[in-house]
């Protein structure tokens, strides 16, 4: 008796376990049917959801590849360097000629530095205003730049830019619309109107290698002032320090008529003298331009009597 007794105790405590076991199960599961089952966050639920799979399978745009233009990589004249010059000391000058020259685009040998796909003056202009070379006031007659050309004041972009504008006289009224003055406004930059530039050099004789050559010591883009409508002389807007701006143009290739493939940048082009001019001055005691005692074709005639004389003096050295 006592045996089935403890049996019924034993399968009555079973049942129990048991059934609080279910019950804890289904107290756990009823929070997510109640969620499942309420009306009013159904639709709320839902646009989440939907929000969720949209941010997660909106993707980061892709940057622009842009495609190469041609079937090999111009990369040898990007990363030109510039060949020094070699060095010199000044007990080994045994002659020394300042000599200023003035190069036209509008001749046929020069007609690529004004070539619509690389002009000269926008490899200057774009260095200028990316700060990679500095531009000095031309304006002659200051005290400690007589002619201009000493690169004495450095310029801003900005004015550098406006030196190559030309100038416009706007008027000014008062409220009445009487006049009242007139000020000079920068009109807007043609590069199309560059065609002229001017360089300035040393001629010298290195007596420790034998060499007579021409070292560029600047560059000056010329523009025309308009005084009274009527346009003046050509004059240097502002002039660039060469030594400065070789590693600039060294690194921007020159179009050419013949071949694509030049190899040439603008810094080959004044190293090795692959343009056309004619001289403008040349240092005298008097510091007299060529134009100030010659007119006409006459100008053009001295230039090349100046320029076979530098010639001839390096001849006279050697003798047979």
């Amino acid at each position: 008796m006592k045996k089935k007794i403890l049996v019924i105790v034993l399968c009555l405590a079973c049942l129990a376990g048991y059934a609080q076991k279910r019950k804890k199960r289904t107290t756990a599961k009823k929070p997510a049917t109640t969620t499942q089952n309420a009306p009013s966050n159904a639709g709320t639920q839902t646009t989440v959801d939907t929000t969720k799979k949209q941010v997660a399978s909106a993707k980061p745009a892709k940057p622009f590849d842009r495609p190469l233009d041609g079937y090999y990589k111009k990369t040898n004249i990007l990363s030109a360097k510039v060949t020094p010059y070699p060095n010199l000391r000044e007990s080994d000058v045994a002659y020394a000629k300042r000599v200023w020259r003035e190069i036209d685009t509008r001749e046929k040998m020069n007609q690529y530095l004004s070539s619509p796909k690389r002009r000269l003056i926008d490899v200057f202009m774009d260095a200028i205003q990316a700060g990679e070379l500095t531009a000095y006031d031309a304006t002659p007659g200051q005290k400690d730049d007589i002619n201009g050309d000493e690169f004495a004041h450095p310029l801003t972009a900005a004015q550098a830019r406006n030196k190559m504008a030309d100038s416009v006289v706007v008027d000014k009224f008062d409220k009445n619309g009487d006049k009242v003055g007139s000020t000079l406004k920068a009109g807007e930059f043609n590069p199309d109107s560059i065609v002229k530039f001017r360089i300035k050099e040393d001629w010298i004789f290195d007596r420790q290698r034998s060499v007579f050559e021409p070292r560029i010591v600047g560059i000056a883009p010329m523009i025309r002032i308009k005084v009274g409508g009527v346009e003046g002389d050509y004059q240097p807007a502002f002039w660039i320090y060469f030594p400065d701006a070789r590693q600039v143009l060294a690194t921007k290739e020159v179009v050419s008529r013949n071949s694509d493939a030049t190899g040439l940048s603008f810094d080959d082009v004044f190293m090795k003298r692959i343009f056309t001019s004619y001289i403008v001055k040349v240092s005298n005691d008097k510091d007299e331009r060529i134009k100030d005692y010659a007119q006409g074709i006459d100008k053009l005639y001295e230039a090349e009597r100046i320029k076979k004389q530098l010639m001839d003096w390096e001849l006279n050295l050697w003798s047979y």
